[in-house]
């Protein structure tokens, strides 16, 4: 079996044969009942493919589609224009990244449609006018996909980092979330011209007014229908990877049902909703098949700069945050204006929803799995002693901690 580690093209994944868990029944139902979507989830969770899936479906490439669930409930595979961004990729701590990403977006879609730049116009109207010769020429509406739209303020949220706008000196933060405002307000205007609009990232911004001057997009990051939309969940882990299991219990002298519980404990235990659903991180599934080792993957891969600059204006005893019941905004929406951390523990993946209460309309949050909890626990402690002066005992300190 084929594992596509780092994998993140749709058409490569099905040209190549590599293993493809079908989405695509909860993908059908987002293009047919719904227009403008934002989805939350944490980093390597397969939003990027996501994208690349819903990408290849809008450019009517029904071959790739053949077999999948999809296959059988389109009958159109129209072909529409799609104009996808990925701010994956750029460093957005260097002045001015996010005007050249935007600009250079817009230049090569100008010259796609023969459209003469007009450098007085800001770069939202020339946007605006690309999507609607795009609607005129095809004579269909456009689709317009954005990969980890929160980026350029995730670089550079808590840094510091200034940079002058015309006479004026302002946080780089600020210059970038003005720079996105002004771009995503342009989805207003060309509502007519849009057929479909589909954001993916980590943070959901509710104060930060990214997304205003923008019809709301339908948040479908805690909605039980899409729950598993991203991550693997155990009915597909039992279907597509019988084999992996079986391979895998004979290097671990375990039976297959003992060798679930294994990677379960490990990988398993993340709930997006109130409906409860295991999802499993499939990043650091499909390097455990790959290996046929349990290992700590996810958290190896990296952890978010801005995550370690936020729990540095923090002494929060960790238990006081884990084990207790929270609404919804209290864990949701990041509020930039307040440097309370548990928003970005949770939607950067290493706290999840492990229990709900429908009277109260509360959720229980607590770490995932036994990979989460150990890396977490590790991360906290390497940069609190890292960051401690060394001529003051730890002991007389309050770092984060996990208890006994």
């Amino acid at each position: 079996m084929k594992y596509p580690i780092g994998i993140q093209s749709f058409d490569q994944i099905i040209e190549d044969g590599y293993v493809y868990v079908d989405k695509t029944e909860m993908i059908y139902s987002l293009v047919k009942e719904g227009k403008i979507y934002f989805l939350s989830r944490p980093r390597r969770f397969g939003k990027s493919l996501l994208v690349s899936t819903l990408k290849n479906y809008f450019l009517g490439r029904k071959e790739l589609f053949k077999g999948l669930v999809i296959d059988r409930l389109e009958k159109d595979w129209l072909e529409y224009p799609v104009f996808h961004i990925d701010f994956n990729g750029s460093n957005f701590q260097e002045e001015g990244t996010l005007e050249k990403v935007i600009e250079g977006h817009i230049s090569a879609w100008e010259k796609v449609y023969a459209i003469l730049p007009d450098q007085s116009r800001d770069r939202g109207m020339r946007f605006i006018q690309v999507l609607k010769e795009a609607h005129l020429r095809t004579g269909r509406r456009v689709v317009v996909l954005i990969d980890e739209y929160d980026k350029p303020i995730l670089d550079v949220l808590d840094t510091g980092l200034e940079t002058v706008v015309g006479e004026n000196r302002m946080s780089l933060e600020d210059r970038n979330r003005n720079v996105l405002k002004g771009f995503y307000s342009v989805f207003k205007a060309a509502d007519e011209h849009l057929q479909f609009v589909f954001l993916t990232g980590v943070t959901k911004f509710s104060q930060v007014s990214v997304f205003s001057g923008f019809n709301q997009p339908i948040d479908i990051s805690m909605n039980p229908r899409y729950e598993a939309l991203c991550g693997i969940t155990q009915e597909e882990l039992d279907s597509y990877f019988v084999e992996s299991i079986t391979e895998m219990a004979e290097i671990y002298r375990q039976d297959a049902e003992g060798m679930r519980q294994l990677l379960k404990q490990q990988y398993d235990g993340y709930h997006f909703g109130s409906r409860l659903l295991d999802v499993y991180n499939p990043f650091s599934l499909l390097n455990a098949f790959f290996s046929m080792s349990i290992q700590d993957y996810w958290f190896r891969s990296g952890t978010p700069s801005y995550l370690i600059r936020l729990l540095n204006h923090t002494r929060e005893n960790l238990n006081e945050l884990t084990g207790r019941y929270y609404e919804t905004p209290e864990f949701v929406d990041y509020k930039a204006d307040v440097e309370k951390p548990l928003p970005m523990i949770y939607q950067s993946g290493y706290l999840t929803i492990k229990g709900y209460d429908g009277k109260e309309d509360t959720y229980l949050l607590d770490f995932p799995n036994d990979e989460v909890k150990k890396g977490f626990v590790t991360l906290v402690a390497a940069d609190y002693f890292k960051s401690s002066d060394e001529s003051v005992s730890p002991r007389t300190r309050e770092p984060w901690t996990t208890g006994k």
